[in-house]
């Protein structure tokens, strides 16, 4: 382990150059600093002449690091073994959730999670699905790497994750790189592929040639330049709400019956807080009880991406695999159960305070790392309605060798792959968008939030 290279928690991090040591000499000793940055040069030039940009309406570059991440083949098949594992799990307790309730009659998992989750669409429970059922095709978990080098999921992320358009913008700008460096990463092309086909094979009367429409919300989208390159290379159109309607239980664009949406909308919820459809509701939902219209990532998801029910993600992997997890999640805390509280709240301002609901990194309070009156504030929050929140132990990220100004040095990292599901397989994208935080010490890796990105190479 390398000096240094301390997690911010009082602990050391694991050195990604650790795991692959001779695939980082080929591209970092091989090139030498003066090099990566001419190839640095060259990839932010390409990025910017293809458009790869992040943010809607106030847009700015996709920064990709030109020192990839580097998994070698055994590593990456735990990882993929794992990641395939929890998306099955998570489907079956999505299946669950708007069925018979199996699991919460067994007692594994609170019935409160459910009927308190914000992402919970009570307008599906039951036959409301119609003949597709609820269900995430598509899934994208932040894993981190801790101090013992054991890789844990973070977050699943099955509502609409986004980034893998970005890690094939990332890398076609890299492919230079690699062929110099003499390594052969795996291929993306075959997660892609397996997208088109899950979204083309949900259409309802199972045509070959069905009309699809990736469903954002406009020119604002963050993810914008995402939805236009995925539907150039899969074939759809990008639309946003206003440009839909409704015609008896088909959904129209135009004059054309739409026969899947792919939805990328932040917002999925098709009740309203009254009770009523909301403007998104009452396009989908009678189309979709018709089965007349398929989502892809279904409406209702986001159930499974409450972060209290991610507290219990290795019951449901027992519970409805008969597995022992493959990949662990980061110990969590349900601060809605009595008995899990009273653990955690003598110790808030060791653990990581999220909101059950948000995303994207947004209220999350690092006790270790928080002011005094950040700490104050959050554990008020929690004493006031602890039901809204959840608590993790904190994970000292890995780090990961970055050209910054002053030359190459460790920046800490998590890792997003993609696993798309079709009916009983399931295909994940050979890598994955791996994400790092600009400054020293800095544990925020968030795209939206400042963070850049790397290639992934499992070789």
């Amino acid at each position: 382990m390398r000096d240094g290279t301390t997690g911010g928690f009082g602990e050391r991090a694991f050195d990604e150059r650790d795991a692959a040591p001779g695939a980082y000499a080929a591209v970092i000793d091989g090139s030498g600093v003066p090099a990566l940055r001419d190839e640095a040069a060259r990839v932010t030039a390409e990025l910017a002449d293809r458009g790869v940009v992040f943010g809607g309406s106030d847009p700015h570059p996709f920064d990709v690091d030109v020192i990839p991440r580097v998994i070698g083949a055994a590593e990456w098949g735990e990882i993929e073994r794992g990641v395939v594992q929890r998306a099955a799990a998570l489907n079956a307790f999505i299946a669950d959730v708007y069925g018979e309730r199996r699991i919460c009659a067994e007692g594994v998992v609170p019935e409160r999670v459910i009927d308190e989750a914000d992402w919970y669409e009570p307008a599906l429970a039951g036959d409301g699905a119609g003949p597709r059922p609820v269900v995430a095709d598509v899934a994208g978990p932040d894993l981190v790497r801790g101090p013992d080098g054991e890789f844990r999921v973070l977050e699943d992320n099955l509502r609409a994750p986004s980034g893998l358009a970005y890690l094939l913008a990332a890398r076609a700008a890299l492919t230079p790189l690699a062929d110099a460096s003499g390594l052969e990463p795996r291929s993306l092309e075959p997660a892609v592929k397996a997208l088109g086909q899950a979204i083309r094979g949900a259409a309802p009367d199972g045509g070959a040639d069905p009309f699809v429409v990736l469903l954002n919300d406009g020119p604002g989208s963050s993810a914008g330049y995402e939805h236009r390159d995925l539907a150039a290379r899969i074939g759809m159109t990008v639309a946003s709400i206003g440009d839909l309607h409704r015609s008896g239980d088909r959904l129209m664009l135009g004059d054309r019956i739409v026969d899947v949406i792919y939805r990328r909308v932040d917002d999925e919820r098709l009740t309203a807080p009254d009770g009523g459809p909301t403007r998104l509701g009452d396009l989908l939902l009678g189309p979709l009880r018709a089965g007349a219209l398929a989502c892809v990532n279904s409406p209702g998801t986001g159930v499974a991406d409450d972060k209290a029910a991610h507290v219990y993600v290795e019951e449901m992997i027992r519970f409805y695999r008969g597995e022992e997890p493959v990949l662990r999640s980061v110990p969590g805390c349900d601060l809605g159960d009595p008995e899990q509280l009273e653990r955690a709240l003598p110790r808030l301002e060791e653990l990581v305070i999220k909101p059950r609901s948000d995303f994207g990194g947004q209220g999350v309070v690092i006790g270790p790392l928080a002011t005094r009156a950040e700490l104050a504030e959050a554990v008020a929050r929690v004493r006031s309605a602890p039901e809204r929140f959840v608590a993790q132990e904190p994970v000292a990220l890995s780090v990961h060798p970055t050209l910054t100004p002053g030359g190459v040095a460790n920046r800490h990292v998590d890792l997003r792959p993609f696993v798309v599901s079709d009916g009983e397989f399931a295909t994940v994208a050979a890598g994955g968008l791996t994400r790092f935080a600009r400054a020293a010490g800095e544990m925020v890796v968030n795209s939206g939030r400042g963070g850049g990105a790397k290639d992934t190479w499992v070789l």
